[in-house]
Protein backbone atom coordinates (compact mmCIF):
# COMPACT_ATOMS: atom_id res chain seq x y z
CA UNK A 1 0.00 0.00 0.00
CA UNK A 2 1.39 3.38 -0.96
CA UNK A 3 1.54 5.84 1.90
CA UNK A 4 3.50 8.84 3.19
CA UNK A 5 6.06 8.43 5.97
CA UNK A 6 4.47 5.90 8.34
CA UNK A 7 3.03 7.19 11.58
CA UNK A 8 -0.07 6.75 13.67
CA UNK A 9 -1.89 9.66 12.06
CA UNK A 10 -0.76 9.39 8.42
CA UNK A 11 -1.13 6.93 5.61
CA UNK A 12 1.76 4.45 5.23
CA UNK A 13 -25.80 -3.32 4.94
CA UNK A 14 -26.83 -6.76 4.20
CA UNK A 15 -28.12 -9.74 6.09
CA UNK A 16 -25.81 -12.12 7.88
CA UNK A 17 -24.53 -15.03 5.82
CA UNK A 18 -25.65 -18.56 6.59
CA UNK A 19 -24.01 -20.30 9.51
CA UNK A 20 -21.68 -23.06 8.31
CA UNK A 21 -23.29 -26.48 8.64
CA UNK A 22 -20.23 -28.56 7.90
CA UNK A 23 -17.60 -30.75 9.51
CA UNK A 24 -17.46 -29.64 13.14
CA UNK A 25 -14.40 -28.72 15.16
CA UNK A 26 -14.33 -29.41 18.88
CA UNK A 27 -13.95 -25.77 19.78
CA UNK A 28 -13.87 -26.33 23.52
CA UNK A 29 -10.61 -28.23 23.42
CA UNK A 30 -9.12 -25.63 21.06
CA UNK A 31 -10.09 -22.79 23.36
CA UNK A 32 -8.41 -24.62 26.22
CA UNK A 33 -5.30 -25.05 24.11
CA UNK A 34 -5.27 -21.35 23.28
CA UNK A 35 -5.65 -20.49 26.95
CA UNK A 36 -2.69 -22.70 27.76
CA UNK A 37 -0.55 -20.46 25.56
CA UNK A 38 -1.03 -17.51 27.87
CA UNK A 39 1.96 -17.14 30.15
CA UNK A 40 2.71 -14.49 32.73
CA UNK A 41 -0.48 -12.62 33.50
CA UNK A 42 -3.11 -12.27 30.80
CA UNK A 43 -4.04 -13.04 27.21
CA UNK A 44 -1.70 -10.40 25.78
CA UNK A 45 1.28 -11.14 28.04
CA UNK A 46 4.54 -11.95 26.33
CA UNK A 47 5.27 -15.68 26.38
CA UNK A 48 7.89 -16.21 29.07
CA UNK A 49 10.70 -18.67 29.63
CA UNK A 50 9.49 -21.77 31.45
CA UNK A 51 10.88 -21.93 34.97
CA UNK A 52 10.96 -25.72 34.95
CA UNK A 53 13.85 -25.83 32.51
CA UNK A 54 11.71 -27.69 30.00
CA UNK A 55 11.11 -26.30 26.49
CA UNK A 56 7.99 -24.18 26.11
CA UNK A 57 5.85 -23.67 22.98
CA UNK A 58 4.04 -20.61 24.33
CA UNK A 59 3.90 -18.87 20.92
CA UNK A 60 1.38 -21.43 19.71
CA UNK A 61 1.18 -23.61 16.64
CA UNK A 62 0.08 -23.09 13.08
CA UNK A 63 -0.35 -25.12 9.90
CA UNK A 64 0.17 -24.10 6.31
CA UNK A 65 -0.21 -25.16 2.66
CA UNK A 66 -2.50 -28.04 3.58
CA UNK A 67 -3.57 -30.29 0.69
CA UNK A 68 -5.47 -33.59 0.56
CA UNK A 69 -2.64 -35.67 1.99
CA UNK A 70 -0.03 -33.26 3.34
CA UNK A 71 0.64 -30.08 5.30
CA UNK A 72 3.20 -28.25 7.42
CA UNK A 73 3.08 -27.73 11.20
CA UNK A 74 4.97 -24.80 12.76
CA UNK A 75 6.09 -24.09 16.32
CA UNK A 76 8.51 -21.85 18.21
CA UNK A 77 10.43 -22.91 21.30
CA UNK A 78 11.97 -20.73 23.99
CA UNK A 79 15.27 -22.67 23.88
CA UNK A 80 16.96 -25.45 21.90
CA UNK A 81 14.54 -28.35 21.49
CA UNK A 82 13.57 -31.27 19.32
CA UNK A 83 10.16 -30.87 17.68
CA UNK A 84 7.86 -33.91 17.84
CA UNK A 85 4.42 -33.99 16.18
CA UNK A 86 1.69 -36.56 16.75
CA UNK A 87 -1.44 -36.72 14.61
CA UNK A 88 -4.68 -38.50 15.38
CA UNK A 89 -8.23 -38.82 14.12
CA UNK A 90 -9.60 -38.43 17.65
CA UNK A 91 -9.40 -35.78 20.33
CA UNK A 92 -8.24 -38.40 22.83
CA UNK A 93 -5.11 -39.18 20.76
CA UNK A 94 -5.70 -42.84 21.55
CA UNK A 95 -4.05 -43.84 18.30
CA UNK A 96 -1.36 -41.55 16.98
CA UNK A 97 1.05 -41.29 14.10
CA UNK A 98 4.38 -39.78 15.10
CA UNK A 99 6.32 -37.36 12.90
CA UNK A 100 9.93 -36.68 13.85
CA UNK A 101 10.62 -32.96 13.58
CA UNK A 102 13.73 -30.88 13.34
CA UNK A 103 16.05 -29.53 15.98
CA UNK A 104 15.08 -25.96 16.87
CA UNK A 105 17.90 -23.58 17.64
CA UNK A 106 19.10 -19.98 17.39
CA UNK A 107 19.81 -20.30 13.66
CA UNK A 108 16.05 -20.19 12.99
CA UNK A 109 15.10 -18.13 16.06
CA UNK A 110 14.01 -21.42 17.67
CA UNK A 111 11.25 -21.89 15.06
CA UNK A 112 10.70 -24.95 12.94
CA UNK A 113 8.27 -26.83 10.72
CA UNK A 114 7.47 -30.50 10.35
CA UNK A 115 6.02 -31.88 7.14
CA UNK A 116 3.04 -34.19 7.54
CA UNK A 117 2.47 -36.67 4.71
CA UNK A 118 0.18 -39.59 4.07
CA UNK A 119 -2.82 -37.89 5.69
CA UNK A 120 -6.37 -39.01 4.89
CA UNK A 121 -8.22 -36.68 2.51
CA UNK A 122 -11.20 -34.63 3.62
CA UNK A 123 -10.76 -35.40 7.31
CA UNK A 124 -10.37 -33.45 10.53
CA UNK A 125 -6.81 -33.98 11.74
CA UNK A 126 -5.87 -33.33 15.34
CA UNK A 127 -2.26 -32.84 16.22
CA UNK A 128 -0.11 -32.04 19.20
CA UNK A 129 3.40 -30.66 19.24
CA UNK A 130 5.81 -31.61 22.01
CA UNK A 131 9.21 -30.01 22.50
CA UNK A 132 11.92 -32.20 23.98
CA UNK A 133 15.26 -31.32 25.51
CA UNK A 134 17.79 -32.32 22.81
CA UNK A 135 20.17 -33.69 25.47
CA UNK A 136 17.49 -35.54 27.43
CA UNK A 137 14.43 -36.59 25.37
CA UNK A 138 12.57 -37.48 28.56
CA UNK A 139 12.46 -33.80 29.54
CA UNK A 140 9.56 -32.47 27.50
CA UNK A 141 7.43 -29.37 27.66
CA UNK A 142 3.65 -29.19 27.86
CA UNK A 143 2.15 -30.38 24.52
CA UNK A 144 0.33 -27.78 22.44
CA UNK A 145 -2.60 -29.01 20.35
CA UNK A 146 -4.24 -27.89 17.16
CA UNK A 147 -6.47 -29.14 14.37
CA UNK A 148 -7.05 -28.69 10.64
CA UNK A 149 -9.00 -30.24 7.78
CA UNK A 150 -7.30 -31.82 4.81
CA UNK A 151 -8.55 -30.98 1.33
CA UNK A 152 -11.30 -33.21 -0.03
CA UNK A 153 -10.74 -35.71 -2.82
CA UNK A 154 -14.43 -35.78 -3.66
CA UNK A 155 -15.99 -32.75 -5.30
CA UNK A 156 -19.25 -33.12 -3.39
CA UNK A 157 -17.61 -32.05 -0.12
CA UNK A 158 -17.29 -28.41 -1.18
CA UNK A 159 -14.69 -25.86 -0.02
CA UNK A 160 -15.00 -22.69 2.03
CA UNK A 161 -12.19 -20.30 2.89
CA UNK A 162 -11.57 -16.72 4.04
CA UNK A 163 -9.08 -14.12 2.87
CA UNK A 164 -7.76 -10.73 4.02
CA UNK A 165 -4.46 -9.00 4.78
CA UNK A 166 -2.82 -5.90 6.28
CA UNK A 167 -2.04 -6.65 9.94
CA UNK A 168 -0.77 -4.24 12.63
CA UNK A 169 -0.35 -1.35 10.22
CA UNK A 170 -0.21 2.45 10.47
CA UNK A 171 0.56 2.34 14.19
CA UNK A 172 -2.58 0.40 15.15
CA UNK A 173 -1.24 -2.57 17.08
CA UNK A 174 -2.67 -4.94 19.67
CA UNK A 175 -5.10 -2.88 21.77
CA UNK A 176 -6.14 -4.82 24.92
CA UNK A 177 -8.94 -2.33 25.60
CA UNK A 178 -10.90 -3.60 22.58
CA UNK A 179 -9.84 -7.24 22.90
CA UNK A 180 -6.88 -7.21 20.52
CA UNK A 181 -7.23 -8.37 16.93
CA UNK A 182 -10.93 -9.18 17.23
CA UNK A 183 -11.49 -10.07 13.58
CA UNK A 184 -9.41 -13.21 14.06
CA UNK A 185 -11.88 -14.55 16.61
CA UNK A 186 -14.78 -13.76 14.30
CA UNK A 187 -13.04 -15.63 11.47
CA UNK A 188 -12.27 -18.58 13.75
CA UNK A 189 -15.93 -18.93 14.63
CA UNK A 190 -16.79 -19.23 10.93
CA UNK A 191 -14.60 -22.36 10.89
CA UNK A 192 -13.25 -22.12 7.31
CA UNK A 193 -11.21 -24.82 5.62
CA UNK A 194 -8.29 -22.39 5.39
CA UNK A 195 -7.31 -18.72 5.43
CA UNK A 196 -5.59 -16.96 2.53
CA UNK A 197 -3.43 -14.14 3.90
CA UNK A 198 -2.91 -11.74 0.99
CA UNK A 199 0.21 -9.97 2.23
CA UNK A 200 1.33 -7.21 4.56
CA UNK A 201 1.43 -9.84 7.30
CA UNK A 202 3.47 -7.36 9.35
CA UNK A 203 4.44 -3.69 9.08
CA UNK A 204 8.19 -3.82 9.54
CA UNK A 205 8.37 -0.11 8.65
CA UNK A 206 5.59 0.86 11.05
CA UNK A 207 6.42 1.88 14.62
CA UNK A 208 3.95 0.90 17.35
CA UNK A 209 3.67 3.69 19.94
CA UNK A 210 2.27 3.03 23.45
CA UNK A 211 -0.75 5.25 22.74
CA UNK A 212 -2.38 7.35 20.04
CA UNK A 213 -4.97 10.11 20.57
CA UNK A 214 -7.87 9.79 18.12
CA UNK A 215 -9.57 12.84 16.57
CA UNK A 216 -12.52 12.51 18.97
CA UNK A 217 -10.18 12.52 21.99
CA UNK A 218 -10.30 8.81 22.75
CA UNK A 219 -7.01 7.07 23.46
CA UNK A 220 -5.88 4.07 21.45
CA UNK A 221 -3.54 1.97 23.60
CA UNK A 222 -1.00 -0.45 22.10
CA UNK A 223 0.92 -3.42 23.40
CA UNK A 224 4.51 -2.53 22.54
CA UNK A 225 7.82 -4.38 22.18
CA UNK A 226 11.41 -3.21 21.65
CA UNK A 227 11.43 -4.49 18.06
CA UNK A 228 8.37 -2.39 17.24
CA UNK A 229 9.91 0.82 18.62
CA UNK A 230 11.75 1.54 15.34
CA UNK A 231 11.73 0.44 11.72
CA UNK A 232 13.09 -3.08 11.25
CA UNK A 233 16.58 -3.36 9.76
CA UNK A 234 18.34 -6.25 11.47
CA UNK A 235 17.31 -9.88 11.26
CA UNK A 236 16.44 -9.76 14.97
CA UNK A 237 14.14 -6.77 14.40
CA UNK A 238 12.34 -8.49 11.52
CA UNK A 239 11.90 -11.60 13.65
CA UNK A 240 10.49 -9.44 16.44
CA UNK A 241 7.91 -7.99 14.06
CA UNK A 242 6.61 -11.46 13.23
CA UNK A 243 6.56 -12.40 16.91
CA UNK A 244 4.54 -9.29 17.73
CA UNK A 245 1.35 -10.57 16.09
CA UNK A 246 1.65 -13.83 18.03
CA UNK A 247 1.26 -11.90 21.29
CA UNK A 248 -2.44 -11.66 20.44
CA UNK A 249 -4.49 -14.53 21.87
CA UNK A 250 -7.00 -14.27 19.01
CA UNK A 251 -4.24 -14.91 16.48
CA UNK A 252 -2.90 -17.90 18.39
CA UNK A 253 -6.36 -19.47 18.78
CA UNK A 254 -7.06 -18.90 15.09
CA UNK A 255 -3.73 -20.43 14.05
CA UNK A 256 -4.45 -23.52 16.16
CA UNK A 257 -7.70 -24.15 14.29
CA UNK A 258 -7.39 -22.76 10.75
CA UNK A 259 -4.54 -23.56 8.33
CA UNK A 260 -3.20 -20.68 6.24
CA UNK A 261 -1.88 -19.98 2.78
CA UNK A 262 0.39 -16.98 3.22
CA UNK A 263 2.02 -14.56 0.77
CA UNK A 264 3.91 -11.31 1.25
CA UNK A 265 3.79 -7.78 -0.13
CA UNK A 266 5.78 -4.65 0.69
CA UNK A 267 5.44 -4.03 4.43
CA UNK A 268 7.20 -7.26 5.33
CA UNK A 269 10.29 -5.27 4.22
CA UNK A 270 9.44 -1.59 3.70
CA UNK A 271 6.67 0.45 2.10
CA UNK A 272 6.62 0.24 -1.71
CA UNK A 273 9.98 -1.54 -2.04
CA UNK A 274 11.34 -3.07 -5.23
CA UNK A 275 14.56 -4.98 -6.00
CA UNK A 276 17.83 -3.01 -6.28
CA UNK A 277 16.30 0.03 -4.59
CA UNK A 278 18.58 2.34 -2.57
CA UNK A 279 16.61 4.06 0.15
CA UNK A 280 16.42 7.79 0.73
CA UNK A 281 14.94 7.48 4.20
CA UNK A 282 16.60 8.94 7.29
CA UNK A 283 15.07 6.28 9.52
CA UNK A 284 17.28 3.60 7.96
CA UNK A 285 21.00 3.11 8.48
CA UNK A 286 20.94 0.21 5.99
CA UNK A 287 19.97 1.78 2.66
CA UNK A 288 20.27 -1.27 0.39
CA UNK A 289 16.80 -2.79 0.01
CA UNK A 290 18.22 -6.10 -1.19
CA UNK A 291 19.99 -6.52 2.15
CA UNK A 292 16.80 -5.68 4.04
CA UNK A 293 14.60 -7.92 1.89
CA UNK A 294 16.96 -10.88 2.38
CA UNK A 295 16.66 -10.49 6.15
CA UNK A 296 12.90 -10.08 5.96
CA UNK A 297 12.55 -13.11 3.67
CA UNK A 298 14.53 -15.24 6.09
CA UNK A 299 12.36 -14.15 9.03
CA UNK A 300 9.19 -14.71 6.98
CA UNK A 301 10.30 -18.28 6.18
CA UNK A 302 11.04 -18.87 9.87
CA UNK A 303 7.65 -17.66 11.08
CA UNK A 304 5.26 -19.08 8.47
CA UNK A 305 4.82 -22.66 7.23
CA UNK A 306 5.20 -22.13 3.47
CA UNK A 307 5.97 -25.23 1.41
CA UNK A 308 8.30 -23.60 -1.12
CA UNK A 309 10.34 -21.87 1.59
CA UNK A 310 11.09 -25.01 3.61
CA UNK A 311 13.30 -27.97 2.78
CA UNK A 312 11.77 -31.40 2.58
CA UNK A 313 13.23 -34.39 4.38
CA UNK A 314 16.53 -35.36 2.81
CA UNK A 315 16.96 -32.03 1.01
CA UNK A 316 19.72 -29.64 1.97
CA UNK A 317 17.83 -26.47 1.07
CA UNK A 318 14.39 -25.19 0.16
CA UNK A 319 13.29 -23.88 -3.21
CA UNK A 320 13.31 -20.40 -1.71
CA UNK A 321 10.40 -18.84 -3.61
CA UNK A 322 7.06 -17.44 -2.56
CA UNK A 323 4.97 -18.19 -5.67
CA UNK A 324 3.40 -21.62 -5.73
CA UNK A 325 0.19 -23.56 -6.39
CA UNK A 326 -1.73 -25.02 -3.47
CA UNK A 327 -4.06 -27.68 -4.86
CA UNK A 328 -7.11 -27.96 -2.64
CA UNK A 329 -9.00 -30.87 -4.17
CA UNK A 330 -10.95 -31.10 -7.44
CA UNK A 331 -12.79 -27.82 -6.89
CA UNK A 332 -9.93 -25.41 -6.24
CA UNK A 333 -6.35 -24.52 -7.07
CA UNK A 334 -4.86 -21.43 -5.38
CA UNK A 335 -2.14 -19.71 -7.43
CA UNK A 336 -0.12 -17.70 -4.93
CA UNK A 337 1.61 -14.83 -6.73
CA UNK A 338 4.68 -12.82 -5.72
CA UNK A 339 4.20 -9.32 -7.15
CA UNK A 340 7.11 -7.95 -5.12
CA UNK A 341 10.33 -9.94 -5.58
CA UNK A 342 10.66 -9.83 -9.38
CA UNK A 343 9.13 -6.48 -10.31
CA UNK A 344 10.90 -3.61 -11.99
CA UNK A 345 11.34 -0.22 -10.32
CA UNK A 346 8.28 1.87 -9.56
CA UNK A 347 7.95 4.51 -12.29
CA UNK A 348 5.35 6.53 -14.22
CA UNK A 349 4.62 3.23 -16.00
CA UNK A 350 4.45 4.53 -19.55
CA UNK A 351 6.91 2.06 -21.16
CA UNK A 352 5.72 0.64 -24.48
CA UNK A 353 7.83 -2.50 -23.91
CA UNK A 354 8.12 -4.15 -20.50
CA UNK A 355 9.07 -7.81 -20.16
CA UNK A 356 9.80 -7.63 -16.42
CA UNK A 357 6.54 -6.06 -15.28
CA UNK A 358 5.28 -6.87 -11.80
CA UNK A 359 5.73 -10.65 -11.93
CA UNK A 360 9.01 -11.04 -13.78
CA UNK A 361 9.28 -13.03 -17.00
CA UNK A 362 10.02 -16.36 -15.31
CA UNK A 363 7.09 -16.18 -12.89
CA UNK A 364 4.73 -15.22 -15.71
CA UNK A 365 5.76 -18.30 -17.70
CA UNK A 366 5.37 -20.43 -14.57
CA UNK A 367 1.87 -19.06 -14.04
CA UNK A 368 0.82 -19.72 -17.63
CA UNK A 369 2.15 -23.26 -17.44
CA UNK A 370 0.43 -24.05 -14.14
CA UNK A 371 -2.88 -22.52 -15.22
CA UNK A 372 -2.80 -24.69 -18.35
CA UNK A 373 -2.16 -27.80 -16.25
CA UNK A 374 -4.88 -27.08 -13.71
CA UNK A 375 -7.95 -29.33 -13.76
CA UNK A 376 -9.64 -27.64 -10.82
CA UNK A 377 -13.09 -26.17 -11.35
CA UNK A 378 -11.95 -22.83 -9.88
CA UNK A 379 -8.56 -21.17 -10.16
CA UNK A 380 -8.01 -18.40 -7.63
CA UNK A 381 -5.25 -15.96 -8.52
CA UNK A 382 -4.07 -14.82 -5.09
CA UNK A 383 -2.53 -11.41 -5.81
CA UNK A 384 -0.84 -9.23 -3.21
CA UNK A 385 -1.80 -6.11 -5.21
CA UNK A 386 -4.89 -5.13 -7.22
CA UNK A 387 -4.98 -4.90 -11.02
CA UNK A 388 -7.18 -1.95 -11.97
CA UNK A 389 -6.93 0.19 -8.82
CA UNK A 390 -4.51 3.09 -9.10
CA UNK A 391 -1.97 2.81 -6.26
CA UNK A 392 0.57 5.62 -6.30
CA UNK A 393 4.15 5.86 -5.03
CA UNK A 394 4.91 9.53 -4.57
CA UNK A 395 3.95 12.29 -6.99
CA UNK A 396 4.82 10.62 -10.30
CA UNK A 397 5.37 6.88 -9.79
CA UNK A 398 2.97 3.98 -9.43
CA UNK A 399 3.14 1.03 -7.05
CA UNK A 400 0.77 -1.57 -8.50
CA UNK A 401 -0.22 -2.46 -12.10
CA UNK A 402 -2.47 0.44 -13.08
CA UNK A 403 -0.91 3.85 -13.77
CA UNK A 404 -3.97 6.06 -14.27
CA UNK A 405 -3.92 6.09 -18.08
CA UNK A 406 -7.15 4.48 -19.36
CA UNK A 407 -5.68 3.82 -22.79
CA UNK A 408 -3.87 0.84 -24.27
CA UNK A 409 -1.63 -1.20 -21.92
CA UNK A 410 1.69 0.38 -20.97
CA UNK A 411 4.34 -0.48 -18.38
CA UNK A 412 3.32 -3.31 -16.05
CA UNK A 413 -0.11 -3.46 -17.70
CA UNK A 414 1.56 -5.13 -20.71
CA UNK A 415 2.39 -8.22 -18.68
CA UNK A 416 -1.13 -8.49 -17.26
CA UNK A 417 -2.57 -8.04 -20.76
CA UNK A 418 -0.41 -10.93 -21.95
CA UNK A 419 -1.68 -13.12 -19.12
CA UNK A 420 -5.34 -12.22 -19.68
CA UNK A 421 -4.98 -12.87 -23.42
CA UNK A 422 -3.41 -16.26 -22.65
CA UNK A 423 -6.30 -17.23 -20.34
CA UNK A 424 -8.84 -16.34 -23.01
CA UNK A 425 -7.14 -18.07 -25.94
CA UNK A 426 -6.34 -21.22 -23.95
CA UNK A 427 -9.96 -21.21 -22.75
CA UNK A 428 -8.94 -21.53 -19.11
CA UNK A 429 -12.13 -21.56 -17.09
CA UNK A 430 -13.01 -20.48 -13.57
CA UNK A 431 -10.43 -17.77 -12.86
CA UNK A 432 -10.96 -15.00 -10.31
CA UNK A 433 -8.62 -12.59 -8.54
CA UNK A 434 -8.45 -12.03 -4.77
CA UNK A 435 -6.36 -9.35 -3.10
CA UNK A 436 -6.06 -6.95 -0.15
CA UNK A 437 -3.48 -4.10 0.13
CA UNK A 438 -5.67 -0.98 -0.19
CA UNK A 439 -7.39 -1.13 3.24
CA UNK A 440 -11.03 -1.26 2.19
CA UNK A 441 -13.33 -3.80 0.53
CA UNK A 442 -14.71 -3.79 -2.99
CA UNK A 443 -15.77 -5.87 -6.00
CA UNK A 444 -14.66 -5.01 -9.54
CA UNK A 445 -15.92 -6.64 -12.73
CA UNK A 446 -13.59 -6.39 -15.74
CA UNK A 447 -15.07 -6.62 -19.26
CA UNK A 448 -13.58 -6.03 -22.75
CA UNK A 449 -16.54 -3.95 -23.95
CA UNK A 450 -15.60 -1.27 -21.40
CA UNK A 451 -11.83 -1.61 -21.91
CA UNK A 452 -9.14 -0.08 -24.08
CA UNK A 453 -7.52 -3.53 -24.28
CA UNK A 454 -10.18 -5.97 -25.50
CA UNK A 455 -8.50 -9.33 -26.08
CA UNK A 456 -9.54 -10.98 -22.81
CA UNK A 457 -12.50 -12.71 -21.20
CA UNK A 458 -14.46 -10.98 -18.43
CA UNK A 459 -13.38 -11.66 -14.84
CA UNK A 460 -13.94 -10.53 -11.25
CA UNK A 461 -11.51 -9.05 -8.74
CA UNK A 462 -12.47 -8.94 -5.06
CA UNK A 463 -10.65 -6.83 -2.46
CA UNK A 464 -10.83 -7.25 1.31
CA UNK A 465 -8.84 -5.78 4.18
CA UNK A 466 -7.48 -4.55 6.46
CA UNK A 467 -7.60 -7.23 9.10
CA UNK A 468 -5.91 -5.15 11.82
CA UNK A 469 -4.73 -1.79 10.41
CA UNK A 470 -5.91 1.65 9.32
CA UNK A 471 -8.79 2.14 6.89
CA UNK A 472 -8.41 4.33 3.79
CA UNK A 473 -10.63 5.89 1.09
CA UNK A 474 -11.21 4.03 -2.17
CA UNK A 475 -8.63 4.28 -4.93
CA UNK A 476 -9.42 5.54 -8.43
CA UNK A 477 -9.95 3.00 -11.23
CA UNK A 478 -7.89 2.71 -14.40
CA UNK A 479 -9.97 1.93 -17.51
CA UNK A 480 -7.39 -0.09 -19.48
CA UNK A 481 -9.04 -3.43 -18.60
CA UNK A 482 -12.55 -2.01 -18.22
CA UNK A 483 -13.21 -2.33 -14.48
CA UNK A 484 -16.66 -1.53 -13.11
CA UNK A 485 -16.75 -1.02 -9.35
CA UNK A 486 -19.89 -2.98 -8.50
CA UNK A 487 -19.47 -2.55 -4.75
CA UNK A 488 -17.21 -0.60 -2.40
CA UNK A 489 -17.13 0.11 1.32
CA UNK A 490 -14.38 2.48 2.41
CA UNK A 491 -13.94 5.32 4.92
CA UNK A 492 -14.07 8.94 3.82
CA UNK A 493 -10.74 9.95 5.37
CA UNK A 494 -7.32 8.36 5.64
CA UNK A 495 -6.02 6.05 8.35
CA UNK A 496 -9.10 5.48 10.47
CA UNK A 497 -8.27 3.27 13.43
CA UNK A 498 -10.05 -0.05 14.02
CA UNK A 499 -12.02 1.79 16.73
CA UNK A 500 -13.43 4.10 14.03
CA UNK A 501 -14.04 1.77 11.09
CA UNK A 502 -14.69 -1.98 10.88
CA UNK A 503 -12.05 -4.40 9.68
CA UNK A 504 -12.83 -6.46 6.58
CA UNK A 505 -12.34 -10.00 5.34
CA UNK A 506 -13.81 -12.00 2.49
CA UNK A 507 -15.36 -15.46 2.25
CA UNK A 508 -15.37 -17.86 -0.70
CA UNK A 509 -17.84 -20.75 -0.60
CA UNK A 510 -17.75 -23.37 -3.38
CA UNK A 511 -20.77 -25.68 -3.46
CA UNK A 512 -19.83 -29.30 -4.04
CA UNK A 513 -23.04 -30.24 -5.86
CA UNK A 514 -23.46 -27.35 -8.30
CA UNK A 515 -19.87 -26.11 -8.41
CA UNK A 516 -21.14 -22.56 -7.91
CA UNK A 517 -18.72 -20.18 -6.18
CA UNK A 518 -20.11 -17.50 -3.89
CA UNK A 519 -17.99 -14.57 -2.69
CA UNK A 520 -19.10 -12.68 0.39
CA UNK A 521 -17.45 -9.44 1.47
CA UNK A 522 -17.69 -9.29 5.25
CA UNK A 523 -17.25 -6.57 7.85
CA UNK A 524 -16.22 -7.14 11.45
CA UNK A 525 -19.35 -7.50 13.54
CA UNK A 526 -21.00 -10.29 11.53
CA UNK A 527 -22.20 -8.25 8.55
CA UNK A 528 -22.21 -9.55 4.98
CA UNK A 529 -21.87 -6.39 2.90
CA UNK A 530 -21.97 -7.89 -0.59
CA UNK A 531 -22.47 -11.30 -2.16
CA UNK A 532 -21.88 -12.58 -5.68
CA UNK A 533 -22.37 -16.12 -7.04
CA UNK A 534 -20.36 -17.23 -10.07
CA UNK A 535 -21.10 -20.17 -12.33
CA UNK A 536 -18.50 -22.90 -13.01
CA UNK A 537 -17.05 -23.90 -16.36
CA UNK A 538 -16.88 -20.46 -17.97
CA UNK A 539 -13.88 -18.71 -19.49
CA UNK A 540 -15.32 -15.36 -18.44
CA UNK A 541 -18.04 -14.25 -16.04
Amino acid sequence: MSQPTPGPATRGPAADGPAPARRTVLRGSLAASAAALTVGGGPFASPAFALSGRPSAAWGVQTGDVTAHAGLVWVRSDRPARMLVETSASESFRRVHRHQGQLLGPGTDFTGTTALRGLPAGEQIRYRVTLADPDDPRRTGEPVTGTFRTAPEQRRDGVRFLWSGDIAGQGWGINPDIGGFRAYEEMRRLDPDFFLCSGDTIYADGVIQPSVTLPDGRIWRNITTPEKSKVAETLAEYRGNFRYNLLDHNVRAFNAQVPSIVQWDDHEVRNNWYPDQILDDARYTEKNIDVLSARASRAFAEYFPVSTLHARAGESRSEGRMHRVVRYGPLLDVFVLDMRSYRNANSPGRQADDTTGILGAEQLEWLKRELSRSRAVWKVLAADMPLGLVVTDGATDFEAVAQGDPGAPLGRELQIAELLRFIKHRRITGTLWLTADVHYTSAQHYAPERAAFKDFAPFWEFVSGPLAAGGFPANALDGTFGPDRVFVRAPERANLSPMETPQYFGEVDIDGDSGELTVRLRAEGGLVLFSKTLQPGRVGQ
